[in-house]
């Protein structure tokens, strides 16, 4: 095991390796723009507000492994780079309010994160105050594809997690235990996670990154995903709808032949989908799962289920240090509405308190239905009497300033998708939801000025059937977000994505 004294000697050295490595971007930050949290929405006088967040990040304790020791030795900065800090300021900088450390397991991690990992995130919380920070990882999902795993702030925050990967993350034992990859184990770590005093949140990482074709999943299924929802709904709440990854164009044009050619083969795809790690590209850079209207994300949703999406950097190397990414917040954000404090934004991300949004496309959305005395929000449920009329209101705001990129992206459409709700399928692997459209389009060619809020609205007329909608918007032409290409450059491609809102009949 590497040793933490010779490695992260307090928060003197960890601001010492901050400065270290900023003084390498500094073209880069010298030109980024802090983009603030948008206006609350519902109600000017209200204190929560949208604030921007990333819940998959990693650090140097995303380790390397010497498979020449017995049983392998953790090597300091292998798969990810940079101290928790440094993320925490580059996060800051790019205008994000919380973020979630999610490093990698392995053959013993779980002392990594107890001895290391997690004595510099305490660190990382007293440098950069201003962040929101949680303690997580990126756990190696039995019988799956990663998922993070996010832990509220409490006393026994370090305990639990490593409760958690001891006893279940697949990587963690060594020989390795072939029954520790089962779904069988799945469902038994959610059942701990359950018992916990303080239960976590487990969102499913890069959900068809494996998929060899569209609808031809992968390592993570619409089976297992409703599994772990039917079992822990208030753990088990979602997935990424964009993936991260998402800088690889940036990447290749700086250094060619690129350094992830190896890792890669020569494809260059958004969020490292379609490469030799699947079969399928993002959409819009936003999952499959997510981008097609009436595909697995509709149907979970028309079986009323609370399955929510965010997006986020997965950071692990700068794209100006030759890696694949974004910094935290550069390029993707994940807004919940709540106070800033742990446990409100723990709470809205459970609730789904949620849009999602790449290239700062906009900064606050105020999405609602109502009747004539009843509201609901995002993530909210309306209850109606058959026949009621639901008025359905839409406001956003564009940042006034540039986004990371330095561009100053205008919505061009935003759409109103609408899907009927029905009982759970009995059907664990559906993937569709034939009831959802969209419901209507909304294309903003009036002349306007960035930062100045978009209204629109419309009403849904004598409701007969449950239903619930959402929202997208976008800076491109497209009817229906397009395959990406390989190099394609993310900033010309920007899309946003509310999270539902359920009206129910009584």
């Amino acid at each position: 095991m590497f040793d933490l004294a010779a490695n992260a000697k307090g928060i003197t050295q960890t601001l010492l390796i901050c400065l270290i490595v900023l003084t390498g971007h500094a073209s880069e930050i010298a030109e980024s723009t802090h983009i603030s949290a948008g206006s609350p929405g519902p109600d000017a006088d209200a204190s929560p507000a949208w604030l921007a967040g990333d819940h998959h990040i990693h650090s140097r304790y995303s380790v390397g492994w010497n498979n020449d020791t017995n049983p392998p030795t953790p090597i300091l900065g292998g798969d990810a780079i940079y101290p928790i800090a440094m993320n925490a300021v580059m996060a800051r900088r790019f205008g994000i309010d919380w973020m979630v450390t999610t490093d990698h397991g392995g053959p013993n991690h779980s002392k990594v994160h107890l001895n290391h990992a997690y004595p510099e995130l305490l660190e990382s919380r007293e440098v950069v105050p201003e962040v929101i920070q949680f303690l997580g990882m990126e756990f190696d999902t039995p019988a799956a594809d990663h998922t993070s795993l996010i832990f509220p702030q409490t006393d026994a925050e370090i305990q639990d997690l490593v409760q958690i990967e001891a006893t279940f993350n697949r990587r963690e034992s060594w020989p390795v235990d072939p029954l520790r990859n089962t779904p069988s184990q799945m469902l038994s770590a959610l059942s701990a996670m359950k018992e916990l005093s303080a239960p976590p949140l487990l969102i499913a990482h890069h959900p068809s990154r494996s998929a060899t074709a569209y609808r031809k999943y992968g390592m993570t299924t619409p089976r297992e995903m409703r599994s772990w929802n039917d079992l822990a709904p208030k753990i088990a709440i979602g997935m990424e709808g964009a993936p991260g990854h998402q800088a690889i164009a940036q990447s290749r044009a700086r250094f060619e032949p690129s350094k992830l050619t190896q890792f890669l083969g020569e494809s260059r795809p958004r969020g490292i989908y379609g490469s030799a790690l699947g079969g399928y590209p993002t959409m819009g850079g936003f999952d499959q799962m997510t981008a097609v209207v009436g595909g697995f994300w509709d149907s979970m949703l028309g079986e009323g289920r609370r399955w929510w999406i965010t997006a986020n950097s997965d950071s692990h190397t700068h794209w100006s240090d030759g890696g694949a990414d974004f910094w935290p917040g550069e390029y993707s954000k994940t807004y919940v509405f709540a106070l800033k404090t742990p446990d409100s934004i723990f709470a809205a991300l459970r609730a789904g308190r949620i849009f999602v949004v790449t290239g700062d496309l906009i900064s606050s959305l105020e999405f609602r239905a109502s009747t004539a005395n009843r509201t609901a929000q995002i993530g909210q449920s309306l209850s109606v009497q058959k026949g009621d009329d639901v008025k359905i209101l839409m406001k956003i705001v564009e940042p006034s300033v540039a986004n990371a990129g330095g561009f100053s992206p205008m919505v061009k459409r935003i759409d109103l998708i609408r899907g009927e709700i029905q009982a759970t399928s009995s059907v664990d692997y559906n993937d569709e939801n034939p009831r959802a459209r969209v419901e209507s389009r909304f294309e903003l060619d009036e002349p306007r000025k960035r930062g100045e809020p978009i209204t629109l609205s419309l009403t849904v007329k004598n409701v007969q059937k449950s239903f619930y909608v959402r929202l997208r918007g976008t800076n491109t032409y497209e009817k229906e977000p397009l395959e990406d290409l390989d190099g394609e450059d993310p900033w010309n491609d920007l899309w946003f994505y509310s999270n539902p809102i359920f009206v129910e009949t009584l």
